[in-house]
């Protein structure tokens, strides 16, 4: 592509997801990265590996990927993360091992710098669930310019009223997903007849510049203090849906930072979520893509 390359931060975990047909480099922040990067942006992931042979592959995986890796600390005491997937009708289901070196970021010199070129920064609750990787996302994410996204990505009970509040605040933007939204309205005491008035609730009491709720195979809804769009969703067939949701997120940031219209921005990130899940893993090679 020939358009302006904005910098895109994705925040968090990195790891393997070790599926039944092998394993793949996973975790929202690298999936988003890569997908960024697949649009023609530059995306940068920023995590944690350990010192031991599943962190060498990452940083091998990454290269091979031509995802920058200088902003992936090496941890010497906590290994790699890994997340044990299951698949059933395309649908994973997840085991997300605990004590990681995700867990346990730091907010180094590098990482600093790099607050200063960001366009855009993507963090989740996941990321956040031991305090000292919580810490530093939200440190970060609150130095950080342009886009704050908050993509909720709710897992195993891996997130808590305080965790969504102080992530609500910091971020300008939010998605979440048609599950999380129940969770997210009663643990922040968000009162609403309908899902429209729930998410105009969240935009004003959270300061939101967008919020995006995705459906699954339904679409997309995506609301601005002014304008609302929604989309009915594309008839694909799954292979599966791990990375779907961090490929619409990347969708959607691409067309955010360009300034397109809120309908444009929907359509694209539904075909970019769709063409992820019509592939299998999150990061399928994207010379098929038609943007």
């Amino acid at each position: 592509m020939t358009e302006k390359q904005f910098t895109i931060i994705g925040i968090g975990e990195i790891l393997w997801d070790l599926l039944p047909t092998g394993k793949h480099l996973g975790g929202a922040p690298a999936n988003f990265a890569y997908i960024s990067n697949q649009l023609g942006n530059q995306g940068i992931v920023l995590s944690r590996v350990g010192d031991d042979e599943f962190g060498n592959e990452i940083i091998d995986e990454l290269k091979f990927k031509e995802i920058p890796s200088e902003f992936v600390q090496i941890d010497a005491e906590n290994p790699t993360g890994i997340v044990n997937v299951k698949l059933e009708n395309g649908q994973p289901s997840y085991e997300i091992v605990k004590n990681v070196a995700w867990d346990f970021l730091e907010l180094s010199e590098s990482w600093c710098e790099i607050t200063q070129k960001s366009d855009a920064v993507c963090f989740g609750s996941l990321a956040q669930r031991n305090e000292v990787s919580g810490k530093t996302i939200r440190e970060f994410v609150g130095v950080t310019k342009g886009l704050r996204i908050f993509d909720v990505n709710l897992r195993q009970g891996y997130f808590s009223e305080g965790i969504l509040e102080k992530s609500f605040e910091l971020a300008n933007v939010v998605k979440l997903n048609h599950e999380e939204l129940p969770i997210i309205v009663k643990l922040l005491n968000i009162n609403g007849a309908s899902v429209q008035i729930c998410l105009e609730k969240l935009i004003q009491r959270f300061e939101l510049n967008l919020i995006c709720l995705t459906q699954g195979a339904n679409g997309s809804l995506l609301k601005t203090r002014k304008e609302f769009s929604e989309h009915q969703g594309l008839k694909i067939k799954v292979a599966d849906t791990i990375g779907a949701g961090d490929a619409f997120t990347a969708g959607m940031i691409h067309g955010l930072l360009r300034n397109w219209e809120l309908y444009r921005i929907n359509e694209f990130a539904n075909r970019v979520g769709a063409f992820v899940a019509s592939n299998t893993g999150a990061m399928p090679d994207f010379s098929r893509f038609e943007s």
